[in-house]
């Protein structure tokens, strides 16, 4: 009976580990990745700026987690957040003066800044307006530079 036990434990670790995600839904961007990742071509980065000792931060709970949750699926979207207490130097560069602050970033470039609700809702229906503008945006200027090039 007790290697029954055993395997049936072990079975449904090992397909746990095959349904679990492989990437987390929120990732943590720090001075080493946050360039790199908020530069990605075609993709929106929403990213919470945050510091541990923050009350508004404390009080947002599972709110970010549960965003990046409900993005799970939309492939030219992620979520990040940054810890500004250890990542002082990204969020001087991306002008972080007061916590939390939400931003998206598109291709490298700063394209909006949220100030609106703090519910999962809100935020979704932000982000993909924003990012949809911000594919816009880089379409058109693509074909502006392939007509500049053509003359």
């Amino acid at each position: 009976m007790g290697n029954l036990n055993r395997s049936l434990a072990l079975s449904a670790f090992l397909l746990l580990l095959l349904v679990s995600p492989t990437q987390p839904e929120v990732i943590t961007l720090t001075p080493e990745t946050f360039s790199d990742k908020v530069k990605e071509k075609d993709t929106a980065w929403f990213v919470k700026f945050c510091v541990p000792w923050c009350k508004h931060c404390k009080n947002l709970g599972t709110l970010w987690e549960d965003l990046g949750k409900a993005m799970e699926g939309q492939d030219e979207i992620e979520v990040g957040e940054v810890d500004c207490g250890a990542s002082k130097s990204v969020c001087s560069k991306v002008d972080i003066h007061s916590y939390p602050t939400f931003k998206v970033f598109y291709e490298g470039e700063e394209v909006a800044k949220y100030q609106g609700k703090r519910d999962v809702d809100s935020l979704k229906a932000f982000v993909l307006e924003e990012a949809e503008k911000a594919e816009k945006a880089a379409a058109e200027k693509e074909n502006d530079s392939d007509i500049d090039k053509e003359l």
